[in-house]
This record gives C-alpha cells, structure tokens and sequence, in this order.
C-alpha cells in the first residue's frame, strides 16, 4: 500500500521533488528524484512559528491566550490601534485577527504613512476593520505572532529554535528569511527538504515528541492541530494547521505539503513546484493517508 501514492501521481502525471511515507513510528518507504536538496517550503513555514509559540508556552514565556501587543516593542505603542490591543496569540494563530493585506512587505503601499523598512510600523498604520474577526488568510498574522514571540524569549527566534527544534529534528542551519527589523518572518522564507519537513509532521503526529523527548506539550500539540475554526470556503483550520476531519496537513503554496492521519499514524510528505496542480496533489495525498482506515 505504501507505494500507491507515487503510483497514483504517476498516473496523474504530477511531478515530485520526493516523498516520505511514514506509518506506526517509522519511515517506511522514500523516494528522492533531485537528491534530497532544500526547497523553500512557503507557508509550511507558518508551522514552524508554531512549534516556536508552544515551545514558548511550554517554557512559560507566554500564554497562547496571552495578547500580542504584551510583547510588541514600546516604540510602536503611540501608532498601536486600539483593536489590535484585542488579538492574542491564538487570534492570530487561527488567522481570525484582521482583513489584512497578504504580505505585510505590501503593508507600506496601502497606507499614507508607512514605512518599508519597518513591517510592523506599517502594520499599525493600515486602515484595517479590527471588529472583523472572520478567518482571513495572511502572511500578516504569522509575522505578528513571531515578532512576538521573539520579543517573549528574549532572543532571535533562529537562535531559541536552534537547540529547542532544529537541532532535535536534524535540520541543521536551514535557511530563513528576517524582516527589515530583523525579526524571524515566520509566514515563509524557509527551504527544508523533504526529510527536514517530515520530521516536523511527525513531532505533531506524535503529540509533541520526537525520538523519546517530549519537545512540546503534549496538549499544546493536540490544540495545535485540532479544528478551531473554518474558512469561507469551508476548510478547516487549527494554529497554523490545515484540519480535516481526520487529518492535518503542513502545507505551503505550489505543493509542499505533509499529511497526517493520527487516527492511523500514517503521514505522506512531498516537496514538488506544481502551480497548477497543487490542489490535486493534495487531494491525492489525503486520498492516500485515508486509505489505512
């Protein structure tokens, strides 16, 4: 059964970077068709900043209920909206904080007095309908919550990560991207291969341990994952996590993507560049992770 995956992609003639199979603990079948290199893995990041929150939580650095504005450098609190002195981490977490802009580069173009050299600076500036607290997807959010976070550990959040989460998972110094001010984006900008992203499946497969250390909480890890609310388009979605009704999915645009089946331990990642196909690589992902039921 592990092989019907690659099987039913080839028939749809999609192409793949590689994939992992993973199931009951362990790596069962993997296949590579570019060496296994690093490919940027977009909004999979997102991911990631979450694992950092919940590290931080577990820690007691912060509370995922706490607001955000706690950990927000002083300089901005003169051109800090009122509204959003009301979005908490899980707010953000769940993409139900604001109609923000995509990307918060694009920030300084959409208000008279922004700044592009200062994100967050920008962010504060935006005309934006702090009462509408609808599921609305953005890189906005992801870079909010780690900027705070950083603020909470006291350091690059890089650097924290690197003992706590790289280095636990094997991923050595992966490549990431930092904002003007110089915090960690945390919504995209990070290359992993397939392996390296896996991994990250399996720590929330497995509740928030990985290779008999307990990384995470183990209900931090559960919250992590579990459907808090639904998009306009009916999907839903937990802290940074897409959730089915028995699956997960790490997924970044154009099909870089990780699907778990806790119900079943079986999980499938892949790293592939499809632009028109994503959509249907996924779906044959959670066609496959649901076959073991």
């Amino acid at each position: 059964m592990y092989r019907d995956f690659f099987e039913m992609v080839g028939q749809a003639g999609i192409s793949l970077h590689g994939a992992e199979v993973f199931h009951n603990g362990e790596i069962v079948l993997k296949r590579s068709f570019d060496g296994d290199i690093a490919h940027p893995i977009y909004s999979a990041t997102k991911s990631v900043t979450a694992a950092a929150v919940l590290m931080a939580a577990g820690e007691g650095k912060l509370s995922v209920k706490d607001k955000l504005y706690y950990y927000m450098d002083s300089k901005y609190l003169s051109v800090m909206p009122d509204g959003f002195r009301q979005l908490s981490f899980t707010d953000c977490m769940t993409m139900c904080a604001a109609p923000y802009p995509f990307r918060p580069q694009n920030a300084a173009e959409q208000t008279e007095s922004g700044r592009k050299d200062d994100w967050l600076y920008s962010i504060f500036r935006l005309d934006t309908d702090y009462s509408d607290r609808r599921f609305h997807y953005s890189n906005i959010p992801a870079y909010l919550v780690s900027a705070a976070c950083e603020n909470a550990v006291g350091q690059s959040l890089a650097d924290w990560l690197r003992p706590r989460l790289f280095e636990p998972l094997g991923w050595g110094s992966p490549i990431y991207q930092l904002s003007p001010e110089g915090h960690f984006y945390g919504a995209t900008g990070m290359y992993l291969t397939v392996s390296q992203l896996a991994r990250l499946g399996q720590l929330f497969l497995q509740k928030g341990e990985f290779m008999g250390a307990q990384l995470i909480r183990r209900d931090l890890a559960e919250a992590a994952v579990t459907r808090h609310v639904f998009s306009q388009d009916g999907e839903g979605y937990g802290w940074f996590f897409w959730v089915r009704d028995n699956t997960f999915d790490i997924s970044g645009k154009w099909g870089q993507r990780c699907v778990a089946n806790p119900k079943t331990g079986l999980m499938v990642t892949y790293l592939s560049d499809n632009h028109d196909r994503s959509g249907e690589l996924a779906d044959i992902a959670r066609r496959f992770v649901a076959s073991a039921e």
